[in-house]
């Protein structure tokens, strides 16, 4: 075990509403584990795999629950992981067997057909309008037939989508810095929204491509420790209908020819 994964620490605010988190360092309602168990579910060991907006790998370099980091450590059971993001810091992340820095909207550095899965962690969000269109056929266009893409993204009409939206994107280093403290401000980029509904990726990810969606509702520690907030946060997840749920869980399996 490493000094990042001894040191990690549930916070009081999630020990205090999820007690079960001091069983193993993670909730019920664990997002992260919800969408990379499936993830892993899609992987073998032969698979290549492409991180798009792959970052820094906060996941190896900060503490993470030890069950966290080993679903996420799937560079390790597979056969290659390769990287791409528009931040430079991609090219210090120690999980890819290679990393490039792209352009937004930008066509994908590699030839038709070449993985088997792309991995988009909290990444489509930060996609503008002009550029859905080229990011969701470049997808596409790289993948196996059969092959998966993998997303997870708040959900635009959801309670982080609206609320991301309240505040300019200008504001979102300082907002943020007053819920979450420890977050870096090299980790908070500008949202855009324009794939987070289940109509725009219908319309971007068409038949015969199979499109697979659903919300989830993990716990509320966007609002860093703030008790109250999420006290808030899990009612409104009570009364919210499924559709509306703060985020959306999105698998795309490219036709087979």
């Amino acid at each position: 075990m490493n000094d990042s994964e001894s040191t990690f620490r549930p916070g009081e605010t999630l020990t205090r509403l999820y007690p079960e988190v001091r069983a193993g360092g993670y909730t019920r309602h664990d997002g992260f584990i919800e969408f990379y168990t499936r993830v892993n579910a899609l992987l073998s060991p032969d698979s290549r795999v492409l991180d798009f907006g792959a970052g820094r790998g906060l996941w190896a370099i900060e503490p993470f629950p030890e069950l966290h980091r080993r679903l996420r450590s799937f560079h390790e059971r597979v056969a290659e992981v390769h990287g791409v993001d528009v931040d430079p810091v991609v090219l210090d992340n120690p999980t890819l067997a290679s990393a490039q820095v792209i352009e937004p909207g930008a066509l994908l550095p590699f030839e038709d057909a070449s993985f088997d899965l792309v991995l988009a962690d909290h990444v489509l969000e930060h996609v503008g309008e002009t550029d859905a269109r080229t990011v969701a056929a470049e997808m596409l266009r790289i993948l196996k037939p059969g092959g998966w893409i993998a997303a997870r993204t708040p959900n635009k009409w959801g309670i982080i989508g609206i609320g991301a939206r309240a505040v300019p994107n200008d504001l979102h280093t300082r907002v943020l810095s007053r819920l979450q403290p420890h977050r870096k401000a090299e980790d908070v980029f500008p949202v855009r929204y324009s794939m987070n509904t289940r109509r725009s990726l219908s319309s971007l990810f068409p038949a015969p491509n199979e499109l697979v969606v659903y919300g989830h509702a993990s716990e509320p520690t966007y609002f860093g420790s703030n008790a109250p907030a999420w006290r808030v946060a899990q009612l409104v997840d009570r009364l919210t209908p499924p559709a509306l749920a703060p985020t959306l869980m999105v698998f795309v399996r490219k036709a087979a020819k």
